[in-house]
């Protein structure tokens, strides 16, 4: 007889056999003749003897009547997979080696090789889920050490591959991952963990939270244990709605935020810098990127990574005043959260004295001295004693407009912090006439100190591609790859203005057929910013902004017309809107990326948005009011 094409298993879920591609016969899927091939499969050379087989499978029947049923067994194997495939003779029973293929020897195949995507994408659920031959007790005790080993394997691939879909910045295929290995192990702590981080991540803090809740009540139920530290820590994290006035979840109704296409690297580096400093390796990181490059989106990223640390993180963003006022910078620094460390108190009594003058707070905790270091040095004192209790993340974004006074005192900071877990990071606008302030921070990193200079760049044709695949999924291919051509030509591969434009066209913008490539020939990106932007971005920025709540645009609208950092207080006063309806409206503008949040008020995410908004949907009279409603 000649061999019919192979069989195929799949045991990592619902058993599913396959004869040369087509489904298995029905009495190749008794519950005992799956079990003896799986088995047979898995079995060292895949050989075990007759009475080892009867004794498995058929050890409540007699002899005669069990050896009966493993012949009729063997019969149905030659069938399916071909004489030369089962070897049996009067002692032993086997497999060739071409006969039968599971999936779990490719699933252990590519686990070995650390292809959590490959592997990932094999598992279907538990080892032989639904499978259970109850009078078959040596069966059934094998059948559980199996799933133990694969269980434990097939949750970590599921965890390692929503890791690094973390890295590349899309948390929601990421919390897609690990939630899949919370079905195959609903009381494992790590995948709940990353299902949390992912979905936290993500904005969707009330799915993180039921996660919580679902494997305390599994772990209780099963183990009679309560979910461990590192657990509680995390959900304790995650509960926090907000950090000052940095909103952690999304709003009700709010636009899911877009993948971070085309940046893997560059957040793949930045996490990399995160683990060395929480190590014990302080780091110094400078981020570049042209206005509307993302660089502030890309270091959102890695603090909102932070924060669902063991760790200090303090994130706050200069504006051109702050230049005026020496120590703005940082000032700002503690009151996002450098002065709520737990470790500060450990700083000399000194040094406290001399931070109390920028945080109010501060002075009032801890008693005052006669004396005070310079503030440099107590900045030192302090970052130094956070980081003694646990790794500490500082972020300065736009540090082109950092205060003198801070940016003198950067190089000894970072001197300080390089043996200990610290990681500072910096935001700076490429092509901005006071970028050059920190060219001897810049000069120092990767010589004296530990770290990098990360350059962003325009968005190429494939990831252009991906966020139009994100934003119109029903696209089909010629009509995707037509309209990133056209995001390639009237947005110069800016994320930012990408993004705007294809969440205009979901919304029905429709684009003119022509448009010139944008910027000209003749102008350089910087020039052409920001008051020369083709029609189409600014006729999307607009849609945007029509598509806002009421409230929101007139908090937007008063945002653009107050400068260039303004609190809640401020834009209740200027848009006359009650605080109950100006909080969850800047809540929206925040997580839609209209505006951006620290501990000291609101700015915008990109200037180039507020000058549109100034141009085209804020009238002289309507800014005029604002201003006028604040000042009264």
């Amino acid at each position: 007889m000649s061999r019919p094409a192979g069989v195929y298993c799949r045991v990592l879920g619902p058993v599913q056999v396959t004869v040369a591609g087509a489904d298995a016969p029905p009495e190749l899927l008794w519950r005992k003749h799956v079990a003896l091939l799986v088995y047979l499969a898995r079995s060292p050379r895949r050989r075990r003897t007759r009475e080892h087989l009867v004794g498995l499978l058929w050890s409540d029947r007699d002899e005669k009547q069990a050896r009966h049923s493993l012949s009729e067994a063997l019969r149905v194997f030659r069938r399916a997979l071909g004489d030369d495939q089962v070897q049996a003779d009067v002692d032993q029973i086997g497999l060739g080696a071409d006969g039968v293929t599971l999936d779990c020897d490719r699933f252990a195949e590519l686990y070995a090789r650390g292809d959590w995507p490959g592997a990932a994408a094999l598992v279907e659920g538990d080892f032989l889920e639904g499978l259970s031959i109850p009078d078959a007790s040596q069966f059934e005790d094998w059948l559980g050490g199996e799933r133990v080993r694969w269980r434990a394997q097939s949750v970590d691939a599921l965890i390692r591959y929503a890791d690094g879909l973390l890295a590349r910045g899309d948390p929601a295929a990421a919390a897609t991952a690990a939630l899949r290995a919370r079905d195959v192990d609903r009381a494992s702590e790590p995948a709940a963990r990353a299902a949390m981080r992912a979905l936290a991540l993500a904005g969707d803090r009330a799915a993180a939270l039921r996660v919580a809740d679902d494997v305390a009540g599994v772990l209780a139920d099963q183990v009679g244990t309560a979910p461990g530290p590192e657990t509680v820590r995390l959900i304790d994290r995650i509960r926090e709605a907000r950090v000052g006035r940095r909103v952690l979840a999304a709003p009700p109704a709010a636009r899911p935020r877009p993948l971070l296409c085309g940046r893997g690297s560059e957040l793949a580096a930045l996490a990399a810098a995160w683990e060395r400093a929480k190590s014990g390796r302080g780091q110094v990181i400078i981020v570049e990127g042209e206005p509307g490059e993302g660089k502030s989106r890309l270091i959102e990223e890695l603090v909102a990574r932070a924060r669902l640390d063991d760790a200090t993180v303090a994130a706050a963003r200069a504006v051109a005043v702050d230049q005026r006022k020496d120590w703005s910078a940082v000032a700002g620094l503690l009151a996002a959260g450098l002065a709520d460390a737990p470790g500060i108190a450990g700083a000399p009594p000194d040094a406290l004295a001399a931070l109390g003058s920028l945080a109010p707070d501060l002075a009032v905790r801890f008693r005052r001295v006669d004396a005070a270091l310079p503030v440099g040095e107590a900045v030192r004192d302090a970052v130094v004693a956070a980081a003694h209790e646990r790794p500490v993340l500082l972020t300065l974004d736009d540090a082109q407009w950092i205060d003198a006074a801070t940016l003198e005192s950067l190089p000894g900071l970072a001197r300080d912090a390089t043996r200990r877990p610290v990681l500072l990071l910096f935001g700076l606008a490429r092509g901005a006439p006071e970028s050059g302030r920190l060219d001897e921070l810049r000069a120092r990193v990767g010589r004296e100190l530990e770290g990098e200079v990360i350059r962003l760049g325009r968005l190429d044709p494939v990831a252009l591609r991906a966020l139009v695949a994100w934003a119109l999924p029903a696209y089909a291919a010629p009509d995707a790859d037509r309209l990133a051509r056209r995001l390639e030509n009237d947005t110069a591969g800016l994320p930012l203005l990408a993004v705007a434009m294809l969440e205009a066209v979901a919304s029905g913008y429709k684009l003119a057929p022509d448009a010139p490539a944008w910027p000209s020939p003749q102008r350089t990106l910087v020039d052409s910013l920001p008051n020369d932007l083709p029609p189409a971005v600014v006729g999307v920025v607009c849609l945007r902004f029509r598509q806002l709540p009421a409230a929101a645009q007139q908090l937007l609208g008063a945002a653009a017309a107050l400068g260039e950092r303004v609190d809640v207080g401020q834009l209740a006063t200027a848009t006359r809107l009650e605080r109950t309806a100006v909080e969850p409206a800047l809540d929206l503008l925040e997580w839609e990326r209209w505006l951006a949040a620290d501990a000291r008020g609101y700015v915008f995410t990109a200037p180039i948005v507020r000058s549109i908004l100034l141009q085209e949907m804020v009238t002289p009279g309507q800014a005029k009011r604002y201003r006028e409603n604040r000042s009264t």
